[in-house]
């Protein structure tokens, strides 16, 4: 291996799951069908039409941070105004906002702590009575717009016009997108994300959520040339039908300094892309969901679900525990052709909370979808390892004076198929070169120290941030090479067994709140929510179909690799082969949240 643990050329062709044939059929675009064409507008000029129809005076149009004005302007030249007021003349004046935004954001490079703002205190008081005057002096129509235009004043016809945090994140690579009052357009991409996650994001939806029960239309910006419309009863009933089904939300795909080529394949994404590291397969913070009403996809934030069907979704009792937060992240790592990950550890519940205003940590697992001959995982510090050592040849490593002899002091396991390694918080770990992992975790993604990094660049020719600091605070030493062998690594219980199925448990570990099993069935094989949301994969099989004994949804198609998600309010429900997979075994890991009594 080099430095950086890439592995030898010609790895791929040693992959598993090409060497058994199986066919490229997971799904980039999955699509549900929630509603009809009456519920649903498609192109400017009849998404005008449907606002005008009732002759309203007043129309807002208030916007989620990172819709772009030159869309909406689109919509408004259409609406016929005599008046048009755009609500970012009474914003506070961008230095204003960063001093008024400076405690969350912070001057680190990655993290910050989560905002309590509200978006009343993005505006001057006194600017926003001035728009309010002047909205009732205005005869005829008056068109409000931009970002908390609600505020400005009451509307007859209210549009709250969305946008999902992947495109958003898409959007601020360019220079002509500023996070949330002010203008940094020409500031990295990165340091827009971090404002955006730990502020723009949290004001927006609180926002949002504000405005739900007055709202008349819902708008789709996402893709500029088609815009989308919803009326908000078709919204509100799309989202009360998802809170009852099992559904899929939308992958985003990503490449990596680490990245390898194995979704490249399986996922048949771009050949000619240079890797793809990272896969956010069910991240519902930050995916979205595709709804077709007939006239096309619509593309809505997937936490809106969240923020409408807290109890139907997640569960009564996991929704108060976590605030109305979706607890459980499943994303991909693909290092096969690839390179280590960055060495790294996650805080403690107290360290998160504390520093960063998070109620609960990145508590994770790694269960290999797939390995080369060659992978690896590190976990855990090596038994009787000098603990001031190690610091102090990571504090060189960082300093450039050599390079981290990571296998001196952190052990090296070697990773097959199916392999399940537990990683609560505070151990130290990453997923070496050829691995294709199904990283099962806690929804907390942005809080990873990384302690060491192979001394490589970042995609954008910078060094990668180190956060050694953060790091040393939450390392748990006594993690080490005998414990990760007797607590860490594929600690698997027999559970229930039926004529052509059985369970198991694979994890995770006691400190950590999410329990998984795992199902292999040539059969049907019964689930039960049990009360709080399932989240599953199919990590084996082609293809499988999720049921309802009593035919409450739909059958569900679900093919190898792909993450689905299975609301508490279903309760019972099946998963058989299907397709070309019948006559075949398959499995799914299922994880939930485990009961606070366990």
């Amino acid at each position: 291996m080099t430095v950086a643990g890439r592995l030898p050329a010609g790895s791929l062709a040693d992959l598993p799951v090409h060497q058994q044939g199986r066919s490229v059929n997971f799904d980039k675009t999955p699509t549900l069908l929630v509603g009809g064409p009456e519920d649903c507008a498609a192109g400017w000029d009849e998404i005008a039409g449907c606002i005008t129809a009732g002759s309203p005076g007043v129309v807002v149009i208030d916007c989620y941070p990172g819709v772009r004005s030159t869309d909406i302007a689109e919509l408004v030249r259409r609406l016929g105004a005599d008046t048009v007021i755009a609500s970012e003349d009474a914003l506070r004046p961008p230095a204003d906002v960063d001093r008024l935004v400076l405690q969350d954001v912070t001057d680190d490079p990655v993290f910050g702590r989560i905002t309590t703002l509200t978006m009343s205190d993005f505006f001057e008081p006194a600017a926003l009575a001035r728009l309010r005057e002047a909205t009732s002096a205005s005869p005829g129509r008056v068109v409000i717009w931009g970002v908390g235009a609600a505020l400005v004043a009451a509307a007859d016809v209210l549009v709250h016009a969305g946008l999902p945090r992947r495109e958003a994140s898409v959007r601020q690579r360019s220079t002509s997108c500023s996070n949330l009052g002010t203008d940094n357009g020409n500031e990295r991409a990165s340091l827009k994300y971090k404002r955006a996650y730990f502020v723009d994001w949290r004001v927006g939806d609180r926002h949002k959520v504000e405005l739900w029960n007055r709202l008349d239309f819902v708008l789709d910006t996402t893709r500029p040339a088609q815009p989308m419309m919803v009326t908000a009863e078709g919204h509100a009933r799309a989202l009360a039908v998802l809170a009852r089904r099992p559904f899929r939300v939308v992958p985003w795909f990503e490449p990596a300094p680490w990245g390898g080529e194995w979704m490249k394949e399986v996922c048949d994404l771009d050949r000619d892309a240079v890797n793809f590291g990272w896969c956010f397969d069910c991240v519902p913070e930050e995916n979205s969901l595709l709804l077709d009403y007939g006239r096309g996809p619509v593309e809505i934030p997937s936490y809106d679900l969240v923020y409408r069907h807290p109890d139907e979704l997640l569960g009564p009792d996991v929704a108060r525990r976590f605030g109305g937060e979706f607890p459980i992240r499943f994303d991909f790592l693909d290092t096969m052709g690839g390179g280590n990950l960055s060495l790294q550890v996650h805080p403690l519940t107290a360290y998160i909370r504390e520093q960063f205003g998070m109620g609960f940590t990145q508590d994770e697992s790694y269960y290999m979808l797939d390995a080369a001959p060659e992978s690896t995982v590190y976990l855990g510090v090596k038994t009787g390892v000098d603990k001031d050592a190690m610091i102090a040849s990571l504090r060189r490593a960082q300093d450039g004076g050599s390079d981290f002899p990571a296998t001196d002091f952190v052990n090296q396991w070697p990773a097959k198929r199916h392999d399940h390694f537990l990683i609560p918080a505070g151990t130290v770990h990453c997923s070496g070169a050829g691995g294709m992992v199904l990283e099962i975790s806690a929804t907390p993604y942005i809080f990873t120290f990384k302690l060491w990094d192979w001394g490589r660049l970042g995609l954008d020719g910078r060094p990668r941030p180190v956060h050694l600091d953060h790091g040393v605070h939450n390392i748990q030493w006594d993690r080490d090479t005998d414990y990760a062998r007797e607590h860490l690594i594929n600690v698997v219980t027999p559970l229930e067994s039926g004529n052509d199925w059985r369970s198991e448990r694979t994890g995770l570990h006691e400190a950590e709140f999410i329990d998984t099993h795992r199902h292999w069935f040539t059969g049907t094989a019964p689930h039960d929510t049990a009360g709080g949301v399932n989240v599953l994969n199919l990590v084996h099989g082609e293809q499988a179909v999720v049921e309802s004994p009593d035919g409450a949804f739909e059958p569900f198609v679900v093919h190898f690799a792909e993450t689905f998600i299975v609301p508490a309010a279903v309760g019972h429900y099946t998963i058989r082969p299907s397709g070309p997979a019948v006559g075949t075994e398959c499995a799914t890991i299922k994880a939930f949240v485990r009961s606070e009594s366990a």
